[in-house]
């Protein structure tokens, strides 16, 4: 059977761009199999997806009226990107959806679930707050059901037993006059992180970092230091889980203009001063190598004063 849980996921990126542009006319269809392919092939529930979706953009204006009555302190355009979508999601699975396929107990539990991987700190104790009144006031139905394909993917993963997956990253730097700036790649899921992409076969981990760079975000880079790799346990559609390994590296590039690949996922790429980095909507996982790549660039200063 096909992850839910990741189809989910896309509706989230596809819904993020269609409110992102106001709702405007597009090409539905091609948007959601151009996301599909890009983060998720081989998806075999594509028919889930196309579905969600188009519910979502028939209702959302209803949707929208039903959690502002339900957050009324909350007005729609002052809810996150994330949130507010998440919620679409949670409300049209709950309130229109097919309660033998996702009962509403899942809808809810599964929209938590994408709160907490995508949103902010507080995202799902928001979208469990308003899904939570809506759910009461609907009379709460199926409130003893459970779901055993919930449990079974909370069961314990063991990591060594996974097929693994590498891939490669990169945090670039770059001198202009006395100022140190660092590349960041925006996501539209409001996360600022460090370019990255698969290792092809046959090739060594630096190269294929020089070539992922260069066709993301246009630059060109010297690898100056390896940074340390990262692994994730995530789910393919065909494969189940499987354990993403992520090679990083210090680079260093000339101070020019990025040119961001169009691509679904990103949404936004731009250099940033050091005395701006604390304030950016960082994962915590690379928050380390930032720390890292920090202490390494500003050692030839220290020595240098000394």
């Amino acid at each position: 059977m096909a992850n839910r849980h990741l189809s989910r996921s896309i509706v989230l990126q596809t819904l993020f761009e269609f409110d992102f542009n106001g709702f405007k006319e597009v090409d539905v269809k091609e948007r959601v199999k151009h996301n599909i392919e890009e983060f998720a092939p081989g998806l075999e529930d594509d028919v889930f997806v196309f579905s969600l979706v188009n519910e979502i953009l028939k209702k959302h204006k209803v949707i929208d009226e039903i959690i502002e009555k339900a957050a009324p302190e909350w007005p729609i355009n002052k809810i996150s990107f994330v949130d507010r979508n998440i919620l679409r999601i949670g409300l049209t699975e709950l309130l229109f959806g097919d309660r033998t396929q996702v009962p509403p107990k899942v809808a809810i539990n599964e929209a938590i679930e994408l709160a907490k991987t995508f949103g902010g700190e507080n995202s799902s104790k928001f979208v469990n707050g308003v899904l939570g009144a809506v759910y009461k006031e609907i009379g709460e139905p199926g409130k003893e059901e459970t779901s055993k394909k919930k449990k079974k993917e909370n069961e314990p993963v063991d990591p060594k037993k996974l097929a693994m997956e590498n891939f490669v990253g990169a945090l670039i730097y770059a001198r202009k006059g006395t100022d140190l700036f660092l590349v960041f790649v925006h996501d539209v899921f409001g996360y600022w992180t460090l370019s990255k992409g698969h290792i092809n076969e046959g090739e060594n981990v630096e190269e294929a970092t020089i070539k992922r760079i260069k066709e993301e975000i246009g630059l060109d880079i010297i690898i100056k230091e390896n940074l340390g790799d990262k692994e994730y346990v995530a789910s393919h559609p065909e494969k189940g889980k499987i354990l993403k390994h992520v090679t990083y590296f210090l680079a260093e590039s000339e101070y020019k203009d990025i040119v961001l690949e169009k691509s679904g996922g990103l949404d936004n790429a731009r250099w940033f001063m050091l005395k701006e980095i604390p304030e950016l909507h960082i994962y915590n996982d690379i928050i380390p190598l930032i720390s890292k790549a920090i202490e390494i660039i500003s050692k030839p200063a220290r020595n240098a004063k000394a």
